[in-house]
């Protein structure tokens, strides 16, 4: 062990920049991240075939019923932060999605009831994923500095990109042999890990902790994730970001749904082109997170990173409005996710470690759930209410792009303020 140690250590410091005290929590943190995506991964393709065979017609109704239940999950999880410590609220999260696979296991063996099963599993894994990531990154922007999440952020991020390269693979060899349902239950597996991840993780966390206490609760209301949102003009900045970068990428999704059903008439072929692109992006995201992240945020800075995506979506609508075609379409979306992965949501997290604890956890929760789902119904309303006024694929791709354009200006305003924000910080007494 003690042989192997440096030679770990000197291809890490190699890899991120890593300093040897920061190692064990950076490992932590990559696996918690793993099994956390995992996890996630192995249902995601079950999500996509549910979401076509309920209707392309439909989706709408399925991302407003998802951005409902966002809405009624904000005032609860105020609650549960506002009664417990970290330490406590953050299993309790995962506890409480655990329980809720195991449920959903047991549904599924009702036959007669598979239909609205199907519907409501969307719904709930379209509030899970973005719930429990959430989560995950506002533990991470709590443990780590500023200076430390430019550096370390897209290496941990791999970790959930591995995972979801691990997770569609499990799918697609365990789906025959156990059955879809049984899969539930292999991800309840991985979900339970990242619990010892997460305690193993909060017995480091009190010498990174340089702010609150983090063995007092947050106090506040139920909602004082939206109060502190509303106050906060850099907040609302994010949060626009946010919407603006979700509605262009639903349109992407929803042109996704359209060019595949009518290239594939049969569920086993849909189902396979979408596990072969999340395998194709989680590769490239991995690649990119493991070698390019930290060097191009290094390189170009914050703010040119932030914007990268945008100006990718922008272009790759315009290439899709040209030619709305399955060979565009997946090449649109293996850029535009690969980057979103591996570039726009690292830097994104950066932009969050520059606000206090109560908005790390609370504000931050709104925006990555209630905010980006309200991304997802007013892209998918939009998209059904100029298809009823008779645009076509091509200019509905033409008109995201005028939306993505937007995104663009946002990240660029967002980048700028976090620089200002975290020199102010780093010339405070004691930082």
């Amino acid at each position: 062990m003690s042989t192997q140690l440096p030679s770990i250590k000197s291809w890490t410091g190699r890899l991120v920049n890593a300093r040897p005290d920061e190692l064990r929590a950076l490992f932590l943190s990559f696996a918690y991240f793993f099994c956390l995506l995992c996890g996630y991964y192995i249902l995601r393709p079950l999500r996509e075939e549910m979401g076509i065979v309920a209707g392309v017609g439909q989706l709408q109704w399925l991302f407003s019923a998802t951005f409902i239940a966002m809405l009624a999950l904000v005032p609860l999880f105020g609650w549960v932060t506002a009664k417990f410590p970290r330490d406590k609220f953050l299993p309790l999260v995962y506890v409480f999605f655990i329980a809720n696979l195991l449920l959903f296991f047991g549904a599924f063996q009702w036959e007669a009831a598979r239909p609205w099963t199907a519907r409501v599993f969307f719904v709930w894994i379209s509030v899970f994923n973005l719930f429990v990531v959430s989560v995950f990154w506002s533990f991470m922007v709590d443990l780590y500095t500023n200076e430390q999440s430019r550096r370390l952020f897209g290496f941990i991020a791999a970790g959930g990109s591995v995972g979801a390269i691990v997770g569609p693979t499990l799918t697609a060899t365990l789906a025959r042999p156990i059955g879809p349902v049984n899969l539930l239950l292999v991800s309840a597996v991985f979900l339970v890990a990242t619990l010892v991840c997460i305690r193993l993780l909060l017995r480091l966390a009190p010498a990174a902790d340089r702010r609150d206490d983090p063995r007092t609760s947050l106090g506040g209301g139920l909602l004082e994730g939206l109060t502190a949102l509303a106050r906060s003009r850099y907040l609302l900045g994010v949060a626009l970001f946010i919407v603006m970068l979700t509605v262009a990428g639903t349109f992407v999704y929803f042109e996704q749904a359209h060019i595949v059903s009518q290239t594939y008439s049969d569920s086993a072929s849909r189902t396979r082109f979408f596990a072969s692109i999340d395998l194709v992006v989680n590769v490239l995201a991995v690649s990119l997170q493991l070698f390019g992240t930290s060097r191009l945020v290094r390189w170009f800075g914050l703010t040119a990173v932030l914007a990268s995506v945008p100006l990718a979506t922008v272009a790759g609508l315009a290439l899709l409005g040209g030619m709305p075609i399955l060979g565009v379409l997946a090449s649109v979306q293996v850029v535009r996710r690969a980057g979103e992965y591996a570039l726009t949501r690292p830097a994104r997290e950066v932009l969050f470690t520059v606000v206090g604890r109560a908005e790390k956890y609370k504000a931050k929760n709104v925006i990555d759930t209630v905010v980006y789902r309200a991304g997802d119904a007013l892209g998918g309303w939009i998209f059904a209410g100029v298809t009823a006024i008779g645009f076509g694929l091509s200019g509905l791709a033409y008109l995201g792009v005028a939306i993505a354009v937007v995104s663009v200006a946002l990240a660029l305003w967002l980048g700028r303020v976090e620089h200002r924000r975290a020199a102010q910080e780093m010339a405070q007494p004691g930082a």
